[in-house]
């Protein structure tokens, strides 16, 4: 009985110090966005996703995220160039130096969650969130300690959001620390 008591015990534990590195407030205006997402296709994953990339769940951020090249971040995913490039339907067997096509997703939601969920499509849930993190190195290494990461915040941001459904209208925004690469 004590063994079991100590367990929990350390489970509460982790529990509290993982709360620290994730929470909840309101931003006005997102309840808007995610309806909008929501009525371009978008599912709660998504909701997550951009939650995690951005404070407004826009695309009001410096262009390219500040990157160049195939690293360039477009959308309100901040997908990358090179996984846009190698999967998306609207942007499939471009080049590196057709980058500044991707910059449509900055302005069309529909296109830019057609094409977060065509890379999805195309590599699967674990290489997909791979080299969105990473890029092309990520999709050649997988799984590492901050994909990990990343993968957990988005799965914990969309399970906060499944739980009630006020939440995939609201202007409760979740957040959850994820050391920047």
């Amino acid at each position: 009985m004590q063994l079991l008591s100590l367990f929990g015990s350390l489970a509460l534990m982790a529990a509290v110090v993982s709360a620290a590195d994730r929470g909840s407030y309101t931003k006005a205006g997102i309840g808007a966005r995610k309806k909008a997402i929501l009525d371009a296709g978008g599912n709660t994953r998504d909701m997550a996703i951009a939650m995690l990339e951005t404070d407004t769940m826009t695309t009001d951020y410096t262009y390219g995220d500040g990157k160049t090249g195939d690293g360039t971040n477009f959308g309100l995913f901040k997908q990358n160039w090179y996984m846009l490039r190698n999967s998306a339907s609207e942007f499939l067997g471009q080049s590196a130096a057709q980058v500044s096509n991707g910059a449509v997703l900055n302005w069309d939601l529909k296109k830019d969650i057609q094409s977060r969920h065509d890379g999805e499509n195309h590599f699967g849930y674990e290489i997909w969130f791979s080299g969105h993190r990473n890029g092309e190195s990520g999709v050649y290494n997988p799984g590492t300690a901050d994909i990990q990461t990343y993968m957990d915040g988005v799965s914990w941001i969309q399970q906060q959001i499944e739980s009630d459904d006020k939440y995939q209208s609201d202007d409760t925004r979740f957040w959850v620390d994820v050391v920047p690469i």
